[in-house]
């Protein structure tokens, strides 16, 4: 099974993002993932996510998003994990802003490990203690590690 640490990083881990709306979020996600794996394209992957969110919106309720697609071209699951500087309007499940966004990127073909890294991130992001300590990282890397630590139990 693929551990959300070893398809997030502490680069793709940030804190403090400025949000604005929906669209600006799910923008950020694309321009960051594509600076960092050129052979991604941004406009592709804000594309494939707004497609996705068309479909139903992934905010989760709790102040959670897990937005998410099967991307073309994506050579492995690649996520991104963000904590706002403000709640934004996500259209949540409970109607609540969401200020943490869990965002997965998986190659096309790659349906099972899609629906099995949205379980592990999902019921991660189930539990009141996580959210609080993700909410709580000042830093990147701490953002980073809360996730590391609930992989390892801690």
């Amino acid at each position: 099974m693929i551990r959300l640490e070893n398809i997030l990083t502490p680069a793709r881990s940030l804190v403090n993002v400025p949000g604005g709306s929906k669209k600006r979020t799910l923008e950020f996600i694309a321009n960051l993932v594509a600076r960092e794996i050129s052979d991604l394209d941004s406009k592709a992957i804000f594309e494939s996510l707004v497609a996705r969110e068309k479909l139903g919106s992934t905010g989760f309720g709790n102040g959670i998003a897990i937005p998410h697609c099967r991307l073309p071209g994506c050579p492995a699951p690649i996520s991104v994990l963000l904590r706002l500087d403000a709640p934004i309007d996500f259209d949540a499940i409970d109607g609540a802003p969401v200020d943490l966004l869990f965002a997965l990127l998986v190659p096309e073909e790659a349906t099972d490990e899609h629906l099995q890294l949205l379980r592990q991130i999902a019921s991660m992001l189930d539990r009141s203690e996580i959210r609080e300590r993700l909410r709580h990282a000042q830093t990147s890397e701490a953002l980073y590690q809360v996730v590391v630590d609930t992989q390892n139990g801690q």
